[in-house]
């Protein structure tokens, strides 16, 4: 083996090759920090064997897109900028991931994928302070990547969803023609796509180490059944029974770990403490888990408190729900105004005043808009499956996958949540405020 090649023994995949200048990612900084960001966040305080990261993950993807960059046989140039995609996805992923995102971007106007782009061609800082002394002066990982033949530019797209739309449906229109994307869609979807590597490593690795039984998915069945149809990544009808799995494991995953009750209070006992804290959170895509509990807890007051608390898991209770099943069309529409940031905040300080409690002692949890008004279709039901020389969205051939369309994320509508000895009151509150 060459001396320019690593080979790294994963619990999934087996051995991961990393060659090149992959070897140089691995090494940098930016990317060793994921080694100490949880890939689920706070769900080990539910899942005990969760405690899998952020590096990991991206290893994996890196990994199953080189797989899939193979069985498409796309070109060397593009296979390389779809593995330097993958494998620097995640890399502006706040400390706990999900968990804080909200936060970060409330504090930059910029999600991961975007802060991604600025960390790559050295726009923002790449280390906290602090690390002044060990990686001043490194040279943006832009460069890293322009040095051995690979477009940035073309890396950092990737890492983007694609602009012609703004979630992951409607792939295409589904009449054999041309779909609306740049003439390289099959290389956004190996990384943002109905089929993609993120996807099919995340569910079946954190299905691993939730001890779940849903992560059961047929990657080299998938993998065999890739083709490239209109600069489009497509499926052959021989892959739908796998493609079901895969969004049956998706669907189950969502309901039963990421949005798992006990885990979103959870998450949102640790927003609070952040939001209270008064601390700077414009460095969170700096920071690993380690050092924002510390921050939190150096912070002192109710910020120390909450985050002490989550640590030894004395949590807050479900106050009041309403499940998504008893909500009607019109009651739905009025939880819609509390579903952005700024207004799910002043719900929590409405509540807290009527209930007569701290502000502290209230945490909303609300979905966004579009999945309050029409269900998130999270079996990303538009697979294009190609079958006679003609594509065709996998609904067409699957009863289930269009059942899928219809599943909601969120067992719920609304969420509030406090300390055990406040749910009475604050649920009298909620009711009164929210109008039910």
């Amino acid at each position: 083996m060459s001396k320019d090649t690593k080979i790294i023994h994963d619990p999934l995949h087996g051995s991961i090759r990393i060659d090149g200048i992959f070897l140089d990612i691995l090494d940098r900084h930016e990317f060793q920090r994921m080694h100490s960001v949880k890939q689920l966040g706070l769900s080990y305080s539910v899942f005990p064997g969760a405690n899998h990261t952020r590096l990991e993950h991206s290893l994996g993807v890196y990994h199953l897109a080189g797989k899939m960059a193979e069985t498409i046989e796309m070109d060397d140039e593009d296979s390389q900028a779809v593995r330097a995609a993958a494998m620097l996805h995640d890399i502006c992923h706040p400390p706990f991931s999900h968990t804080m995102e909200e936060i970060m971007e409330e504090n930059t106007g910029l999600d991961h994928m975007d802060l991604a782009k600025r960390l790559i061609f050295g726009e923002i800082p790449t280390h906290l302070e602090r690390d002044e002394d060990l990686f001043g002066g490194f040279e943006p990982i832009s460069e890293i990547l322009e040095s051995d033949g690979i477009s940035s530019e073309f890396v950092c797209d990737l890492i983007s969803l694609p602009k012609s739309r703004s979630d992951n449906t409607d792939l295409l229109s589904f009449d054999g023609k041309q779909s609306f994307f740049t003439s390289k869609d099959y290389a956004h979807q190996i990384i943002h796509g109905p089929v993609d590597a993120d996807q099919m490593d995340y569910l079946v690795r954190d299905a691993h180490y939730t001890g779940v039984a849903h992560g059961s998915i047929d990657l080299d069945r998938l993998m065999s059944q890739m083709r490239i149809f209109n600069s489009t990544l497509v499926l052959e009808k021989g892959g739908i029974a796998a493609t079901e799995g895969l969004m049956v494991s998706r669907a189950l995953m969502y309901s039963s770990v990421y949005y798992h009750k006990t885990v979103r209070i959870v998450e949102m006992m640790l927003t609070k403490a952040a939001e209270v804290s008064g601390q700077d959170m414009s460095h969170l895509y700096l920071m690993d888990d380690a050092d924002l509990t510390n921050m939190l807890i150096g912070a002192g007051g109710k910020a120390s408190e909450i985050t002490r608390s989550v640590l030894r898991r004395r949590l807050y209770k479900k106050a009041f729900a309403l499940y998504t099943a008893d909500a009607d069309e019109d009651v739905l529409y009025n939880l819609t105004k509390y579903s952005k940031y700024d207004d799910r905040k002043e719900l929590e300080y409405e509540i807290a005043d009527k209930a007569g409690v701290s502000y502290t002692d209230v945490v909303a949890d609300i979905p966004s808009k579009s999945a309050l008004l029409s269900s998130i279709k999270i079996g990303k039901t538009d697979v294009p499956i190609l079958h006679d020389g003609k594509v065709r969205s996998i609904t067409r051939f699957s009863p289930l996958a269009k059942a899928l369309q219809s599943r909601s994320i969120f067992d719920w509508s609304v969420m509030i949540s406090s300390p055990p000895e406040h749910t009475e009151a604050v649920e009298k509150a909620a009711k009164k405020v929210l109008g039910l």
